[in-house]
């Protein structure tokens, strides 16, 4: 870990490695401050609360998944507006399988709840979603959807139901099927649900 970083970096830093490596369970606040070099009290300066602390490290993992759609979207940017939603849906799954731990902070209920955030923790996690979903609208729209908002809330709730029922077992177990050619199958059908089984 870079000693030279500012202390707020490198504490959301090492929540993003433990997140990762070892799941949501592993991040207390004493164990962060501990592998930060520094006393428990130490991340108070920066985040009042665990949760602050919680919400900046979750807010990083939608700036990689950010990161990630963005690299999608240019690598298909020759493709119709319909393969580009398939490439993303497959990004999305695929981040969630990859980073289950960051995955299951990002969207924990009481960290997305603004209201319940401290005042000075700016920007609000939940706004954090906002810009990938922009992206979804957009393309649902060019692909014709009749209310191109509903189909894209839609979509994203099947995409994030494969992604859980995958990571649990479930959708393995009915299928009967290795992860990238299940994944690959159960995104192209959620794309079919709800754009139409007819490419754009």
């Amino acid at each position: 870990m870079d000693q030279e970083r500012p202390l707020r970096e490198r504490l959301i830093d090492i929540g993003a490695e433990l997140v990762m490596s070892e799941g949501t369970g592993a991040l207390g606040l004493r164990e962060i401050a501990r592998r930060a070099g520094v006393s428990h009290g130490a991340p108070r300066r920066y985040f009042p609360t665990h949760h602050s602390l919680l919400s900046a490290i979750a807010r990083r993992g939608f700036a990689d998944l950010g990161e990630r759609f963005a690299r999608v979207a240019a690598a298909a940017r020759e493709c119709t507006p319909r393969e580009r939603v398939r490439a993303i849906g497959c990004a999305y799954v695929g981040y969630a399988l990859e980073h289950p731990g960051m995955f299951e902070l990002m969207f924990r209920h009481d960290l997305l709840d603004s209201g319940g955030q401290d005042p000075s923790d700016e920007p609000r996690l939940r706004e954090s979603t906002l810009p990938l979903f922009s992206l979804l609208v957009a393309l649902a729209g060019r692909c014709g959807a009749a209310d191109p908002a509903v189909t894209a809330a839609a979509l994203w709730a099947n995409l994030h139901g494969v992604a859980q029922l995958w990571r649990w077992g479930s959708l393995p177990l009915v299928l009967g099927e290795d992860r990238a050619a299940g994944v690959e199958r159960l995104v192209d059908a959620a794309v079919d649900a709800h754009l139409g089984g007819v490419p754009a």
